[in-house]
């Protein structure tokens, strides 16, 4: 039996054409579903109940299409996420960090869907449960803790939420010792939280009507918010602000940043209201975060053409002299990709050919590392509040391996293994193999392949899900993930396609992978799909791509171009309807999306070759592998009518193949379903999805 034989009891829905004439650079176009789009879009991401009746009956008629066709691939779904379920530690906890007379942590109680905020005496004593996620999210269709961080005089609480998706968060101040929360709640910020030294007042980012964070304020606790007073303003809509606390918590670091260049200002946390210290000027292909030490400014910068990055150094007290200090010189082929100060340590993280180390050194001494033998793992360096003990908490996981926290004290580089996340149901790595390919892609470049798949199953070509990304500079991470192993197990090889648009192979492989070298992002997942037939790892026709966002423009895009190679597809709230958004200067995102993707407004030529790719611009009548579809109603990244839009034009211009399948989540918005549990029948679903898709 074919793959979703059921699907053609049910007449997908088939939306009213509207044609919408646009003409640019002397093109005509016409779109039929631009009526999906509702004129009252910023009103509906706050609040989805104002979304229009004939949309949302569209919205509702697919997701009842998407439900009837995969009733059956439901029954198996419900099965694959109790797995998932015996997989979780359901009172998972966070290795404690100590700040000053306490041990901080988060966790979770059984059967809970949000973390629990939690401290306790460090000298020893009862636990204090200063924030409970699952009581803050009762009663609410979505709920997303996102900060919670405690006064640097350990009396008050600040906490950030999402109530509906759209990444607008409410911030209040909480009393720890009476656990009642102040009535001054600061609205449309993007959740981040910086104490002041003081402790009487935080620094916060505001987003703008265009979901852009804009400003950076100072809130006074008991103050009304409407008094805050501004700090650093960005008016150039096509540059984000990012606030965050230095690991000394002397300063806080405010990044001004497009997709090209960025510039840094430091606040001095004892002076919150005084005039921030900016950096360096901006300037054209100019990028650097900044970290500062005790006496000195550290940087990692691309500066003088050190595309990889290096690290350079100035004095706190002589930013203006221009005498910066060389800490780590720049290689080629070398990504530095994070870097961080202690009291008497540098240490950061890069990577080469895809594959990340740690490296440090006291502040007048010499590099070391220290590496992982796994061909396919990540590095993250952790959260610790302590800056003058040079202790470094590094996460480390593999494809095959669960994540292990150790605290390493760079001084005697000695290791301390604090957690090993723990599944219940029980794992054994080495019953899985991994491994890194390379695939040849049309140019020569080689492409990184990571793979993992069960080692004790019959030999030969196996079904595999090949999930890729490719824009903004993003690595992915080839870290453990519970949930993929209902998938592996019955018998996929799961695969990450490094193409270009990341920096796996450091910012060269970005650059290649952006602009009018964007075709390399699907030349690359094209190649590491033929490469997978050529070494019969992939059985014929049973490649099941998978990508979301920017990598959802990516799976559109290789669909168009080569359907035959793929056995069904899914992306997740995927960015298609590629021309009319970057034509489109009201929406949140555009004008900051320009240095990633060029400017079709202003150019003919960048039009041009957008037109060239765009997924929904170039459906074809040729047959189309099973397709699921996600989005999301309060999605202010990926706004919800690009994946229906292009649903409908692939129903309408396909000649065979399908089914098509549209699912809107009409609660929550780009992340998907906010409770741990909530996000495992997703998951769920599109593994079931993958199954049945090359189930023949």
């Amino acid at each position: 039996m074919p793959p979703f034989a059921k699907a053609t009891q049910f007449e997908p829905p088939r939306a009213a054409r509207h044609p919408v004439k646009h003409r640019r650079h002397d093109v005509e176009s016409c779109d039929d579903y631009a009526w999906i789009r509702a004129d009252n879009w910023r009103e509906t991401l706050e609040d989805p109940d104002l979304l229009p009746k004939p949309i949302r009956a569209l919205l509702e008629a697919e997701n009842a299409y998407a439900a009837s066709v995969l009733a059956d691939v439901a029954r198996l779904a419900e099965t694959i996420r109790a797995e998932m379920t015996g997989r979780i530690d359901e009172t998972d906890c966070d290795p404690p960090a100590r700040d000053g007379d306490f041990l901080y942590y988060r966790r979770y109680r059984e059967g809970g869907q949000h973390e629990l905020v939690c401290r306790r005496p460090a000298e020893g004593g009862a636990e204090q449960l200063m924030l409970d996620g699952d009581l803050e999210a009762e009663g609410k269709d979505y709920f997303s803790l996102n900060e919670a961080l405690h006064s640097p005089d350990h009396r008050l609480l600040a906490w950030s939420r999402d109530d509906n998706g759209n990444e607008l968060h409410e911030i209040s101040w909480r009393d720890l010792a009476t656990g009642a929360d102040g009535s001054d709640i600061v609205e449309d910020t993007d959740g981040t939280i910086v104490w002041t030294c003081d402790s009487q007042g935080f620094l916060y980012t505001r987003m703008d009507e265009d979901f852009r964070t804009a400003q950076v304020f100072l809130h006074r606790i008991g103050a009304d918010p409407a008094d805050d007073v501004l700090v650093v303003e960005e008016k150039d809509p096509a540059w984000f602000i990012h606030l965050r606390s230095a690991r000394s918590r002397r300063h806080a670091i405010v990044t001004v940043s497009d997709h090209d260049s960025s510039e840094c200002w430091m606040i001095d946390l004892a002076k919150a209201a005084a005039p921030a210290r900016r950096i360096l000027p901006r300037r054209p292909g100019l990028r650097y975060d900044a970290e500062p030490g005790a006496e000195r400014l550290y940087l990692r910068t691309n500066a003088d053409g050190a595309f990889d990055f290096k690290l350079v150094s100035i004095g706190l007290d002589k930013l203006d002299s221009g005498d910066w200090r060389e800490e780590a010189p720049h290689r080629p082929g070398r990504m530095i990709f994070n870097a961080t100060v202690f009291g008497d340590f540098l240490a950061w993280l890069e990577r080469e050919n895809c594959r990340p180390r740690l490296v440090f050194r006291a502040l007048n001494g010499d590099e070391q590392a220290i590496a992982f033998d796994s061909p396919c793992h990540h590095l993250r360096l952790e959260h610790n509040f302590e800056f003058e003990r040079p202790i470094l908490r590094l996460a480390y996981s593999s494809v095959t391996e669960p994540q292990e926290i150790y605290d390493i004290d760079l001084a005697t580089r000695s290791r301390t293994l604090l957690k090993r996340q723990r599944i219940p149901s029980g794992h054994d790595a080495s019953a899985y193999e991994q491994r890194m390919d390379f695939a040849l892609a049309e140019d020569g470049e080689t492409v990184p392949l990571s793979m993992v798949w069960r080692k004790n199953l019959p030999p030969g070509p196996r079904p595999v899900l090949l999930y890729g990304y490719g824009a903004y500079g993003v690595a992915l991470p080839d870290s453990f993930d519970e949930s993929l192993f209902s998938l592996i197990d019955r018998g996929f090889v799961y695969a990450i396609a490094h193409v270009r648009g990341g920096t796996e192979k450091g910012s060269r492989w970005y650059e290649n992978g952006k602009m009018e070298h964007k075709h390399h992002t699907f030349g690359d997942f094209i190649a590491c799909a033929r490469h997978l037939y050529a070494q019969k790892i992939a059985a014929p026709g049973k490649i099941v791509a998978e990508g979301g966002s920017a990598g959802g423009l990516l799976i559109g895009a290789v669909a168009n171009l080569a359907p035959e190679l793929f056995g069904g597809v899914i992306a997740e709230v995927p960015f298609v309807d590629v021309v009319n958004t970057i034509c489109d200067a009201s929406l949140p995102l555009t004008p900051p999306e320009w240095r990633e993707w060029g400017n079709p407004i202003e150019s003919a030529e960048v039009f041009f070759r957008l037109l060239s790719y765009s997924p929904y611009d170039n459906v074809k009548a040729q047959a189309y592998p099973p397709m699921l579809i996600e989005g999301g109603l309060t999605d202010p990244r990926v706004t919800y009518w690009e994946p229906a839009k292009w649903a409908q034009q692939l129903r309408a211009r396909m000649t065979g193949g399908g089914p098509v399948l549209l699912k809107t989540n009409m609660e929550a918005g780009h992340g998907g379903a906010s409770g741990r549990y909530d996000e495992l029948e997703e998951i769920a679903l599109r593994q079931a999805f993958a199954i049945e898709a090359v189930n023949t």
